[in-house]
């Protein structure tokens, strides 16, 4: 789990992520408004860092993979890649996680008006069916969706981005389909 761009050689080879079935992705992150607060955008950087390592002790909570990116000097985020959206919001609504405790405390600072138009917070969740993303990696260590759910060889779901679209797990495939795939 994590950022697995930090020092591992690429592969001399093309590969693709090993994912089956749906992907559900999170996108979360924060926008610095004003630098110099720091006091109020420090503990938002700081609670997502302590969430991460919180989820990584509990890999049972569902999060496979993230990766930390920033858009900008004022903008930062984590691409997370979750088994499930089942376990993606029971995590989100857990009362013994640090997540839980976070949000707490700035919904106590908004209502109080403490936190206004010094940090803007964002998050979109993405539930992407099977047949609805396909990856390419060439020359890479396993990176974002491949290193969440593991890493193939291209040719196994096709060398085009066409062939990748069109790969349906075993699971999902209708009796007629396994029948053949087979031949």
């Amino acid at each position: 789990m994590g950022d697995s761009s930090t020092g591992k050689s690429g592969t001399a080879e093309r590969t693709t992520a090993a994912a089956e079935g749906d992907v559900v992705v999170l996108l979360i992150g924060m926008r610095i408004n004003h630098f110099w607060a720091v006091h109020h955008w420090m503990p938002v950087f700081l609670a997502m860092l302590r969430m991460l390592r919180e989820l990584r002790g509990h890999p049972e909570r569902g999060l496979l993979g993230h990766v930390l990116l920033t858009a900008s000097p004022r903008t930062y985020y984590v691409v997370q890649y979750w088994e499930s959206k089942e376990k993606l919001y029971t995590y989100a609504h857990a009362p013994d996680t640090f997540h839980h405790t976070a949000w707490a405390a700035i919904n106590r600072k908004e209502r109080k008006g403490k936190v206004r138009g010094h940090v803007g917070l964002w998050h979109e969740a993405y539930m992407v069916p099977e047949g609805s993303y396909e990856a390419i990696y060439a020359d890479m260590p396993a990176f974002g969706l491949a290193a969440a759910h593991g890493q193939i060889p291209l040719e196994r779901r096709g060398t085009r981005a066409k062939d990748r679209l069109a790969h349906r797990s075993k699971k999902a495939q209708t009796p007629a389909e396994a029948v053949t795939d087979r031949m």
